[in-house]
């Protein structure tokens, strides 16, 4: 699901969050995107041990959530909730390259 910006602004970056069904972290980075409306894919791996794999593969770690904006791996729920409390997480303003400001100076593109 993808947040719906004017024909004039920045394309969105697709936000996608790994989780599993019985991870108190995972409900809580879902709950700080929907807080800050922005829309994301919820991509529930909790019986796909071959997704699992990969993103221990990808981003280095063996927990969920898993957040990406993009193809960019942001961490977890500690980390998306840093770049929230740092103001890099923008609020209300969806998941444009544009919305995300400072996010983009960290590897996070479209």
């Amino acid at each position: 699901m993808l947040v719906t910006m004017s024909p004039t602004s920045n394309p969105p970056v697709e936000v996608t969050i790994y989780t599993t069904q019985v991870c108190p972290y995972c409900h809580a980075a879902k709950r700080l995107l929907e807080r800050r409306g922005i829309a994301f894919v919820e991509v529930d791996v909790t019986a796909d041990e071959a997704r699992r794999a990969w993103l221990r593969e990808v981003t280095g770690r063996p927990t969920v959530p898993q957040i990406f904006f993009g193809s960019e791996a942001v961490g977890g729920f500690d980390d998306l909730a840093a770049l929230d409390r740092s103001g890099q997480l923008a609020p209300n303003h969806g998941t444009s390259e544009a919305a995300l400001g400072p996010l983009a100076s960290h590897g996070v593109s479209q």
